[in-house]
């Protein structure tokens, strides 16, 4: 009988030890559903302002979380906000986003990735179409930028759109720039002209704006002083480049970009960067954040190596430029 409740007690602890296994076993199960439960992660975009550099940029950003596996209406859940150029505007987006605890914030231009950057420095950011992160303050350095904010940079080929506007205007010997005085990105890019032009023995005129309400005076300002104008990648000026080209056209003035898209809406020529490329490298990144793959800590700021040269041909021949050959058949748009 003694022999029996030995048994009896051996197999009871048996059980209960295979029991006790089981729960624990079922309580890690759960635990791992529980932490793969969350299959569709929140991300914030912020738009400064709509014009096509940054439009193109944002479709190319979910182009490249979409090749990283994240797709929209599956996975990844946008919540899309222009802040229309507003600073008020931006404030209250940064808010709406850490209050709802996205997953990651893709900010587009400068200012909007120096408001979310000012909201939280916890959640990630990984921004675009903003020029250099050590100077706008948003990172230790491009390297490394040690916080919560990596991303790519829309530095243009400076220099050489330089020495493309002097190969359209052959004898320039002032040229004009405009920009917005509070965008850090522009400040540098005219520092930047000012540096190249000086080594080519070129005066440079600027003319600043607030909004683009002083677009028309700042131009006009420089008809007469300067022999071609060269526009950097001004979100103000951007957004309205047809009101530049009022003055420009019937001036006479040769207007270099320094993208694209400013270039079909009022411009001549540019060698430039591609922001739907842009973007999908920016989408590339955060994808690779999401999945646990890099932090934006250790995550070097990338930047774009190949450029296009992209000719506005209508806008040459009304104020009388001709285009070389060799520009032409290098130019990948033209109209």
């Amino acid at each position: 009988m003694v022999i029996m409740n030995k048994k009896m007690r051996a197999l009871a602890a048996g059980i209960a030890l295979t029991l006790s296994l089981g729960l624990l076993a079922g309580c890690g199960g759960e635990k791992k559903a529980a932490d793969n439960s969350k299959k569709v992660v929140n991300v914030g975009i912020v738009q400064l302002v709509e014009h096509d550099a940054l439009d193109a940029a944002n479709k190319g950003f979910i182009a490249g979380m979409a090749a990283k596996g994240f797709k929209e209406n599956e996975n990844v859940k946008y919540d899309r906000q222009n802040a229309q150029a507003d600073q008020s505007n931006l404030q209250n987006i940064a808010q709406r986003f850490v209050s709802n605890k996205v997953d990651l914030i893709c900010a587009i231009a400068t200012p909007a990735a120096q408001t979310m950057a000012n909201a939280t420095k916890d959640i990630p950011i990984v921004a675009t179409a903003v020029t250099d992160y050590e100077a706008a303050k948003l990172v230790a350095s491009n390297s490394e930028p040690k916080g919560n904010v990596t991303g790519t940079s829309d530095m243009n080929p400076i220099k050489e759109q330089l020495e493309l506007l002097l190969k359209l205007v052959p004898g320039a010997k002032t040229i004009g720039t405009i920009y917005c005085s509070s965008e850090v990105n522009s400040q540098l890019q005219a520092e930047l002209l000012k540096k190249y032009a000086a080594e080519k023995g070129v005066q440079v005129e600027e003319a600043t704006v607030s909004n683009v309400n002083d677009i028309q005076q700042a131009a006009q300002s420089l008809v007469g002083k300067v022999d071609a104008v060269y526009v950097p990648t001004d979100n103000v000026l951007a957004s309205a480049m047809p009101t530049l080209a009022q003055v420009t056209e019937p001036a006479k003035l040769a207007v270099v970009c320094g993208e694209g898209g400013m270039v079909m809406a009022g411009g001549v020529a540019t060698l430039a960067i591609d922001y739907y490329q842009l973007g999908e490298q920016t989408g590339e990144m955060a994808g690779d954040i999401l999945s646990g793959k890099t932090k934006p800590q250790t995550m070097p700021i990338q930047l774009q190596k190949s450029f296009k040269v992209i000719i506005n041909k209508e806008n040459a021949e009304k104020i009388g430029i001709k285009i070389p050959e060799d520009l032409l058949k290098a130019a990948e748009s033209s109209k």
